[in-house]
């Protein structure tokens, strides 16, 4: 149980330090002239800069004053107004400034790094890995769902991959066993639990409320926390390069996010994981457009069919 511990703990701290990182970033971007102007008043007023930071926390405060309980029960789509899927837009984004931040000054590099430095076939093999390592967790969701079926073609694409290739390739997939991703926060979803507003946690990016408590259960129940329980090092360097690989699959599409990259990220989200959940009910068809002229906030459309 201490990585469930870690896990809370650390997106605590990392949320506190990332807002104030971020109100220093936008303040410095801002004030940049002044600052140097000013630099001698700066070392005769010392608290300053801890001043601003409790009067940006007040500020936030003020900003979200008007979330009330009743948000955290909509079920966030794409289509929505900002104020019923995102109500914590101003925290939201804090965080997002302090995840791009990190993104561009330390994943990013590392990832090109990897990329350039390490042989495609190398980096398939590991992906590959990992997700067959992930196989007997998707099948356990898939019995939750009600799918005992497709649980059984998971835990066949388990054993044969396994049996063959140690994993690092896919043959099931030529023998007609596709992969299907699964989490505990999407089967959640299956059963009609609302997904809650948006989040951007800080390290881990977007979320919903649901998907969050989906992400502490996933980190409990894959194997390969228990493979490596008793190797710290080893379990939290695997984890980085999960980090470093998943951010460079997305290096060459990365260009397409222009604008208001946040609300891109976010809409983005949202929909592939309705999307996820109305194509396990066999309805996907209604959930690849982001327009819904008909949506009013509210919706319904996670109740589990028959």
């Amino acid at each position: 149980m201490h990585y469930s511990k870690l896990f809370f703990a650390g997106l605590l701290s990392a949320g506190l330090s990332g807002y104030v990182f971020a109100q220093d970033t936008a303040e410095q971007n801002t004030n940049a002239n002044a600052v140097a102007s000013d630099s001698m008043q700066a070392d005769v007023e010392p608290s300053t800069q801890s001043s601003t930071h409790f009067q940006s926390l007040r500020n936030l405060k003020s900003e979200l004053k008007n979330v009330k309980a009743s948000d955290f029960k909509v079920n966030a789509k794409a289509s929505q107004p900002d104020e019923v899927k995102d109500p914590l837009q101003p925290l939201n984004r804090q965080f997002y400034a302090f995840n791009d931040y990190l993104d561009r000054n330390v994943i990013r590099p590392v990832a090109v790094q990897y990329v350039a430095k390490t042989p495609e076939d190398v980096r398939g093999s590991y992906r590959q890995f990992r997700k067959n390592l992930g196989e007997p967790w998707n099948a356990v969701n898939q019995l939750i769902q009600g799918r005992p079926t497709r649980a059984a073609k998971t835990l066949g694409r388990f054993t044969i991959n396994t049996l063959t290739t140690l994993g690092l390739a896919d043959p099931a997939r030529r023998l007609g066993l596709p992969p299907e991703e699964e989490s505990f926060g999407v089967t959640l979803g299956y059963y009609g639990v609302p997904s809650g507003p948006f989040l951007m946690l800080p390290f881990f990016g977007p979320s919903t409320l649901r998907d969050t408590v989906g992400l502490a259960a996933d980190s409990q129940a894959r194997p390969q926390k228990y493979v490596m329980d008793d190797q710290d090092g080893l379990y939290w360097s695997t984890n980085v390069l999960q980090a470093i690989d998943t951010r460079a699959q997305v290096l060459d599409i990365e260009q397409i996010l222009q604008g208001d990259k946040y609300a891109l990220i976010r809409d983005l989200y949202l929909q592939r994981k309705n999307f996820q959940i109305a194509e396990k009910k066999g309805n996907s068809s209604e959930q690849i457009n982001f327009v819904d002229t008909d949506d009013d906030g509210s919706d319904d459309s996670d109740t589990p069919q028959p």
